[in-house]
């Protein structure tokens, strides 16, 4: 069973579709025991770093989490929810972030020619032999909606990166963590291809 943490995020609804497209038993809960029983546990994220952590923190997930990365439960954030695991962010200054992964989340610089938030389609370079990327080729388009990207502090948990006015850490693996600064669950069927090689670990 495959659990989506619900703390009022954005994207849980297309998230939950594309599971069910890999035909996954999926619920959409933010109860401590289903979560921790689940076989993976995926967290989704639209909105601000700042909102999000109040959020996590007011329905007591912040030590659920922790503890489903413990346990070594196959874990994948997306887009936020990537963002959420590191320390802090940009977006909301002295905001404490799960802090489960080492790094920061910076302001993508305003650059001639580029509008921020980037949304839209960018092709990946993979740094590392990540487990999510099997079977996807070299410069693979994925979908990206976001304002803030990740500059992560220890660059052997990067698998994949992008260029978009800097160079930005668009996916990283530590352990039984996964987590993508893009959009699998709209990222075509490259994106499900990357969901289900995340379900089939």
């Amino acid at each position: 069973m495959v659990a989506i943490i619900d703390y009022d995020a954005g994207n849980i609804k297309s998230v939950e579709k594309a599971m069910k497209l890999l035909k996954q038993e999926v619920v959409v809960t933010r109860d401590p025991e289903t979560i921790l029983s689940a076989d993976k546990v995926i967290l989704p994220g639209v909105g601000s770093f700042g909102d999000a952590m109040g959020k996590i923190r007011q329905y007591d997930l912040e030590k659920v989490i922790h503890e489903v990365v413990e346990r070594r439960i196959p874990f994948l954030g997306i887009c936020l929810g990537l963002q959420l695991l590191f320390e802090r962010s940009e977006e909301s200054p002295g905001v404490q972030g799960l802090g489960i992964l080492k790094g920061e989340i910076l302001r993508i610089p305003e650059t001639e020619g580029l509008k921020v938030p980037h949304m839209g389609w960018n092709s990946l370079e993979f740094s590392g032999d990540g487990r999510l990327f099997r079977g996807i080729p070299e410069d693979a388009y994925v979908y990206f909606v976001h304002s803030y990207y990740l500059k992560a502090e220890e660059p052997e948990i990067v698998t994949a990166r992008t260029e978009y006015g800097t160079e930005i850490h668009a996916s990283v693996e530590k352990g039984q963590i996964f987590a993508c600064q893009f959009h699998p669950e709209k990222s075509s069927d490259v994106g499900l291809r990357i969901l289900k090689n995340f379900v089939e670990l």
